[in-house]
């Protein structure tokens, strides 16, 4: 399969990318310059100087929606890209219209108790939608521990599944985009159809 040919079955593709932090910014990139034909993006969060280390983000949009900046950012790569944004808290009751008609969604978020909504209602009100959520990648190092597995039919796991961040173990760009391109390569496994390995 060429590339041509990928860029092509990828523009009729949508994902949802829920949280535009460190992962999600950076699955985000990576999805358009690969020729990604729509993202669903959300996140409530603002630019801060501590998200310069990891995320898709630059110091002229401090303060900017991440949503806003990560628009900007994204159509630099691609002008032709469809986007959708919403730009607040995402609660189990915007789940199914916000990721109802993706073909793959990304779970990014930094706390906890959002992934584990997210997950839930995925399982509960989307179980046929493939998912994929990032599970430990702070620090530096231990890249050989980063796992790439599949949790049960439809939702797969990356992340080194320990790393709490942490003074000492920071979320920092190389680790952080590791996992995040792990998860962008398998959602491009997924979207063309190909066998991941990891029945």
């Amino acid at each position: 399969m060429d590339f041509e040919t990928i860029k092509n079955s990828l523009n009729k593709k949508t994902v949802g990318i829920a949280g535009c932090g460190g992962l999600g910014s950076n699955v985000a990139a990576s999805l358009t310059r690969v020729g990604i034909g729509k993202l669903v993006l959300a996140d409530f969060d603002n630019v801060e100087p501590t998200n310069l280390n990891r995320q898709f983000y630059f110091h002229n949009q401090l303060g900017m929606r991440k949503v806003d900046a990560l628009t900007i950012n994204l159509r630099a790569i691609n002008p032709h890209i469809e986007l959708i944004t919403f730009p607040g808290l995402i609660s189990e009751t915007e789940v199914p219209a916000l990721f109802g008609k993706c073909d793959c969604v990304i779970e990014a978020f930094d706390k906890a108790e959002a992934k584990v909504m997210l997950v839930e209602t995925m399982m509960d009100k989307l179980p046929h939608k493939p998912l994929i959520v990032g599970s430990g990648m702070a620090g530096i190092g231990g890249f050989d521990q980063i796992k790439l597995f599949k949790w049960t039919n439809n939702i797969y796991v990356c992340g080194d599944l320990v790393s709490e961040i942490s003074k000492e173990l920071p979320p920092i760009s190389p680790k952080v985009n590791i996992v995040a391109n792990l998860m962008a390569d398998l959602a491009l496994q997924l979207l063309l159809g190909l066998d991941t390995g990891l029945d």
